[in-house]
């Protein structure tokens, strides 16, 4: 899948402490429901035992997202904090079992759903910022991004002449055939707009087909035939540049206009609109947030007072940046309605710092959406090549993508030129290579408030850095690729598993063992997800 700034680096716009959990958690979720026409009475849920889901499934929200996606809810829904309540009161029973498969994405989904009339199996992996991939249903390999109309039939060999007749009547970007065994296949159809009822029904009455599924997409942007982008590296957006006084901003509208399908000024209205979803949230948390299971309480009001009253040391706008952070981060850890930027673990870095800053220079939103934009091209060229899951790359690919993001968001607010934000890009993401993941009691709040608050302050030293056209040395592509090596050299305890850093201290061990006491005794042991059971099975 090629990357959109809206899907993958600027979003989800969700509620929950993780997009890699709670918002892909929900997509998956939903995918699921589809495959049983919303008539679900059983799932059974499997985590690999080598994987980061067994010990975070529950406090960094898979569970809550997952139960929310089953509903066909939307990660912004206010009631996604009961989504387990919920789900059970719908009459589904949920089973969550730690299996040893060996898994290799440490973020792996196996669902088995079942109903009065069928049973389905899903396998999938959240792969960072809330995106996701199907890549198994019902023991079929194929790939499902989110991001099409999909149409699956599953039928015997001998239909598929038949099949295929039948969907070129229909207007469809792309049709695979995927093995299943010796007898069977599954067709994939991937379109603009699902499949209409007459033509699914004239699918199901072909002699040796099974089943019919349609699996509504889940993306906000969606793919289509020969889709092509004029960039995807930083080598060549400037050879894209080359000969033009552009600005990087200017270069990410092209980019998501082509992604996208969308005209520019469409592409500057949805960052807006996004800017004002990020503004509601800073005010929300700067007036408090609660809620009970989370370590920290709502800190950001005091910081806030003692701004204003001018007690605090004078660091100019950095100050209102720094409570920024806090505010977004406190509104994150309290189900409040954030936006993945890129990640829900580094949330608050990117929109603080471009907001903050915007504010203190007296720049309009439509500013504020043009330095979150030219933040968006800088997280297409990590996403494209790497990965915002932490999971995967440790705080680094999260935190440290965020600061390259800040930075060059914060060289265009300053009118510096396209050669200064790649430059601050590139000295940002260079100063946090190795950052570990390493979330206290399993909650994402200790370090990473502090880790947020790193990334835009480094995002402020590079981009001021830049403009005095400071030498980054190395290009930005390299560094890109330098933090995915890291990352494979990094210790799978120190990529957001709960097992190593400051997550296994005895103060850490302790805040978790009082906060499961705690929702312990309050749910009474009806959350709606049960034990996990450890139950060893057959690689596959």
């Amino acid at each position: 899948m090629i990357v959109s700034i809206f899907n993958d680096v600027i979003g989800p716009v969700m509620r929950g402490p993780s997009s890699s959990h709670c918002a892909a958690a929900l997509r998956i979720g939903r995918l699921a429901r589809d495959l049983l026409d919303g008539e679900i009475c059983e799932v059974l849920v499997e985590f690999d035992r080598g994987g980061s889901l067994p010990m975070t499934h529950e406090s960094q929200g898979s569970d809550m997202g997952l139960c929310g996606g089953l509903l066909g809810w939307d990660a912004a829904d206010p009631r996604l904090p009961d989504s387990a309540a919920a789900l059970r009161a719908s009459g589904v029973t949920l089973r969550i079992e730690t299996v040893d498969v060996g898994d290799p994405h440490p973020n792996t989904y196996r669902l088995t759903l079942t109903n009065n009339a069928e049973q389905h199996t899903l396998i999938a992996i959240s792969t960072g910022g809330g995106m996701i991939e199907v890549q198994t249903i019902d023991d079929c390999r194929l790939s499902i991004g989110g991001d099409y109309h999909e149409a699956l039939i599953r039928a015997k060999r001998t239909a598929e002449a038949e099949i295929l007749r039948v969907l070129k009547t229909a207007m469809l970007d792309d049709v695979l055939v995927h093995a299943v065994n010796a007898d069977e296949i599954l067709v994939q159809a991937k379109s603009q707009s699902a499949l209409a009822d007459a033509l699914v029904q004239q699918l199901c009455e072909l002699d040796g087909v099974n089943y019919v599924k349609r699996l509504a997409p889940v993306l906000p942007v969606l793919s289509r035939k020969d889709l092509q982008v004029p960039f995807t590296t930083c080598a060549e957006l400037l050879a894209y540049a080359q000969g033009r006084e552009t600005s990087l901003w200017q270069l990410a509208v092209e980019y998501e206009a082509a992604r996208g399908n969308l005209t520019e000024a469409e592409v500057v209205a949805k960052m807006v609109e996004i800017v004002r979803i990020l503004r509601h949230s800073i005010r929300a948390g700067i007036a408090g947030t609660e809620y009970e299971d989370r370590v920290l309480g709502p800190q950001a009001g005091k910081f806030a007072e003692l701004l204003h009253a001018d007690k605090l040391l004078d660091a100019g706008a950095l100050n209102h940046i720094v409570l920024y952070v806090t505010a977004l981060m406190e509104v994150k850890s309290s189900m409040g309605v954030i936006v993945a930027a890129p990640t829900a673990g580094a949330c608050a870095a990117l929109p603080a710092a471009c907001i903050g800053m915007a504010e203190a220079l007296h720049a309009s939103e439509v500013e504020m959406a043009r330095a979150m934009l030219a933040a968006g091209a800088i997280g297409m060229i990590i996403a494209t090549r790497w990965t915002f899951a932490a999971e995967v790359g440790g705080c680094q690919a999260e935190g440290g993508s965020a600061a390259a993001m800040a930075a060059a968001a914060l060289v265009t607010l300053a009118d510096g030129t396209l050669a200064q934000a790649l430059a601050a890009a590139s000295m940002a993401l260079q100063s946090m290579l190795g950052l570990i993941c390493d979330p206290v009691a399993n909650r994402v709040e200790v370090p990473c408030l502090g880790k947020n608050v790193l990334a835009a302050s480094n995002a402020v030293s590079c981009a001021n850095m830049a403009l005095a056209d400071f030498d980054p040395v190395i290009p930005f592509d390299e560094v890109v690729e330098t933090a995915q090596r890291v990352a494979a050299q990094m210790p799978r305890e120190l990529r957001c598993t709960a097992l190593g850093g400051l997550a296994i201290t005895k103060t850490s061990l302790a805040i978790e063992q009082r906060l499961a006491e705690r929702k312990a005794a309050n749910c009474g042991g009806g959350c709606g997800c049960g034990p996990t059971v450890i139950q060893p099975v057959a690689n596959s």
